[in-house]
């Protein structure tokens, strides 16, 4: 039998990839501070341990920790936090990697496509270097520390995820709510790029980078065709049969969100060269057909059927 170890299998995406290890017949353990609180949220059949140390040594390896960069201000404090969370980690899990007898065959270690900072509409690749800015300067800082397995002869893939869309969690599950009172819309300007990618497909994504021995080194996972913010607010729209005319101009988005807000009011139009080129195959590369199945045909955020 096939084991996996995780960091942040509580989280988002973390929770969707072990219920789809589980189910193809993975041991999957989870590294959690809390392993009573994360029992609670885990698949049936994830097993949570208290640290890297406490793990028995695994098939592939999958990092997904760090302090989520849209929960609030970004203070001082709370920048060396997300820093350190992401770096801790991934620092502790590559030196326990390299004391076990046979290393894993491949580690695959989260970033973000905020790894090239705010590009406008430039189409950004693997290739493309990283901006001087906080997001981008953290990207780089994490993907060093996870290449830290490569020196004891383990495959890394970095992926730098865009904004990952599920009904239930996420991004999308927060931007549904002004939409179902009619009050959706775009922020600032609305030609900043949303680097998107549907849950399902970011899941498979990691499971055909665990699969696939010759994949190695950046790759974005987003989807093939990413849309501007008034693109997508305008899509999300239609499929939810609501109105789209409202707009929060990026100056009062400063002021309440602060440095965060460049978040929302910047982009990359990032493209998955590398999986493609590889041989990936989404199974939603194009936005409407992604909203309509998260949030369209009268669906509430469980998936249960409504009234719009």
């Amino acid at each position: 039998m096939n084991k996996a170890l995780i960091t942040g299998g509580t989280g988002f995406i973390g929770r969707h990839l072990c219920a789809d290890l589980l189910a193809d017949g993975w041991q999957v353990e989870v590294i959690t501070r809390d392993t009573v609180a994360a029992a609670n949220v885990l698949p049936t059949g994830a097993q949570p341990v208290a640290s890297a140390a406490a793990a028995a040594p695994a098939d592939a390896v999958i990092n997904l920790a760090g302090e989520n960069l849209a929960d609030g201000r970004w203070t001082e404090a709370r920048k060396r936090e997300m820093r350190e969370s992401r770096l801790r980690v991934t620092r502790e899990l590559c030196q326990v990697i390299g004391g076990w007898e046979r290393p894993p065959a491949v580690l695959i270690s989260g970033s973000a496509v905020g790894y090239y900072g705010a590009r406008g509409g430039a189409v950004l690749d693997e290739r493309e270097p990283n901006a001087n800015e906080f997001q981008s300067e953290l990207c780089v800082a994490w993907e060093q520390a996870a290449r830290r397995a490569e020196g004891v002869g383990v495959r890394v893939c970095r992926i730098r995820t865009g904004i990952v869309l599920g009904a239930e969690d996420g991004a999308l599950a927060q931007m549904i709510t002004p939409f179902r009172f009619g009050l959706g819309g775009h922020f600032g300007t609305g030609k900043q790029y949303m680097p998107w990618i549907h849950i399902r497909d970011e899941v498979r994504a990691i499971r055909f980078l665990i699969d696939h021995d010759s994949c190695s080194g950046a790759f974005n996972l987003t989807a093939p065709n990413p849309a501007t913010n008034r693109e997508f607010t305008t899509v999300l729209a239609k499929v939810m049969h609501r109105p789209s005319f409202a707009w929060v101009p990026g100056a009062m988005l400063k002021l309440i969100l602060g440095e965060m807000a460049h978040l929302l009011l910047t982009g990359q139009r990032a493209i998955p060269a590398a999986l493609q080129q590889a041989g990936f195959r989404f199974e939603f590369d194009r936005l409407k057909p992604a909203l309509t199945d998260l949030v369209g045909k009268n669906k509430d955020k469980h998936g249960n059927k409504e009234s719009l």
